[in-house]
């Protein structure tokens, strides 16, 4: 891949905190921070913010939007990094992130929220794509574990502090001040990197701009909409059609997936060797931890007793496993392939999930299952900041943009579509023991798909 470094070539590559890349790590990875913290507040403030809204027929929504949006987002934030480079989508998506938190914030109705919620996905899908081609422009290839090792900690350290930060300012102020608060911050972050962005070349020397896709972006909102009738479709009752809510729900996975097909790499949906299986399975490695972690604490709750506060720390011992193990693999660099890395990675997830499921269907100890998770934020902290380095390296300038926002992409609809179908699932079943492990069962089979395809992200010349 052609590095285009606005650091000069003479410079060595030491490490993400050196002097050229100190400024630009801290503002990356302090937007990567904040969108985290946003995500985890609001699941934290939404029951309050329901209650005081009388907003409980919206509540779904309210999270089922941004992740609808964030791929219209992501698509056109794409298209727009090949056409003239990051800096123009970069700066758009900070100010419709911005936007977003400042309509949710000063809502009085929850009509209104949702609707900041849906700027506000729009414009966090737009910056993750952004800040991946930021990367590829800037840091050289030797710097890109580190840097997406440091995105990862940056994402998942919110989840030890972001649930009871938004807790304590909600009782403390208000649940206003959860999303106005973040706005504050998010602009100094922004002028980190700002002198950076002055510098980019806005498209390649000699080449023509690239167009437009408007067909992406129409794929795009398509998608877009069958995630959110996914969502909903657990809610439609047609009198007489018992069977109403899993057709319209087979339907949406099937436009869905018809949808995505013009946003990801060709082959993708078919596992061909190299970047499509890169992208494949980034999006099964999702859909089968996220379809499990939701559903987690609800078991050790439900099942075993546990205070909401206890079953919470599995996702925290989670969450650190992650970042250890991000760090890990950043340092090993080179000595360990990129291959090896995202196929341990997987087979963790999976071992993970399945023992979930043997939890939940055989009864169990619970720390089978809370050593389980742990071992499955190791495998996400191996294989996902690979994945990432793998997307870039398998890229040219001209497509990184397509390329980091499919990526984006496989993460968004992966989870989106696992969340919804495990819902379906855990309400079709009539015993509390049976649904969980319908859902165990259910994110097992993907994340073995993950593991399936994951010795494919080798092309048979990768660079």
């Amino acid at each position: 891949m052609v590095q285009d470094s606005v650091v000069p070539a003479t410079r060595p590559a030491s490490g993400i905190l050196a002097g050229p890349y100190l400024w630009v790590t801290a503002g990356t990875c302090a937007l990567v921070f904040l969108a985290a913290f946003e995500s985890l507040a609001v699941t934290t403030i939404m029951p309050l913010v329901s209650r005081e809204l009388d907003g409980a027929a919206l509540y779904a929504l309210a999270f089922a939007g941004p992740l609808a949006t964030g791929v219209i987002g992501m698509v056109a934030a794409g298209n727009w990094s090949d056409r003239r480079g990051p800096t123009a989508p970069l700066y758009t998506s900070v100010a419709l992130f911005v936007l977003g938190l400042l309509i949710a914030g000063t809502a009085a109705s929850m009509p209104a929220l949702v609707a900041g919620r849906l700027v506000q996905g729009l414009g966090g899908g737009a910056l993750t794509v952004s800040l991946y081609v930021l990367v590829a422009r800037i840091y050289p290839g030797a710097l890109h574990p580190k840097i997406f090792a440091a995105f990862s900690a940056a994402w998942v350290i919110p989840s030890l502090v972001g649930p009871f930060a938004a807790g304590v300012v909600a009782q403390v102020f208000s649940w206003h001040w959860v999303f106005l608060g973040v706005v504050g911050l998010v602009i100094p972050a922004l002028l980190m990197i700002a002198p950076v962005l002055k510098r980019l070349d806005s498209k390649p020397a000699g080449q023509p701009a690239t167009p437009w896709a408007v067909g992406r972006l129409a794929w795009a909102a398509l998608a877009a909409a069958a995630v959110l009738g996914l969502n909903l479709s657990a809610q439609v009752r047609v009198p007489g059609i018992p069977a109403a809510a899993g057709a319209l729900a087979v339907v949406a996975v099937v436009v869905a997936l018809l949808a995505v097909r013009p946003l990801v790499p060709r082959g993708t949906l078919t596992a061909r060797r190299g970047l499509p299986s890169v992208i494949l399975t980034r999006g099964l490695a999702s859909a089968g931890f996220f379809g499990a972690e939701v559903y987690l604490p609800y078991l050790l709750i439900e099942q075993y007793a546990f205070p909401p506060t206890l079953a919470g720390l599995t996702l925290t011992a989670g969450a650190l496993s992650w970042a250890g193990a991000s760090a890990v693999q950043g340092r090993l660099g080179a000595r360990l392939p990129h291959r090896r890395a995202v196929g341990i990675g997987a087979l963790m997830v999976l071992g993970a999930v399945v023992l979930a499921l043997a939890t939940a269907a055989l009864n169990w100890p619970a720390a089978v299952a809370i050593a389980g998770w742990i071992s499955a934020g190791g495998g996400m902290g191996l294989l996902y900041p690979r994945l990432s380095v793998m997307t870039l390296a398998l890229s040219t300038k001209e497509n990184e943009g397509f390329n980091s926002s499919a990526m984006s992409i496989a993460d968004s609809l992966g989870g989106a579509l696992a969340l919804a179908t495990t819902g379906i699932v855990f309400a079709a079943f009539t015993t509390t023991a049976g649904s969980f492990a319908g859902v165990f069962g259910l994110a097992a089979v993907l994340a073995a798909a993950a593991a399936a395809v994951a010795p494919r992200v080798a092309a048979a010349k990768t660079p």
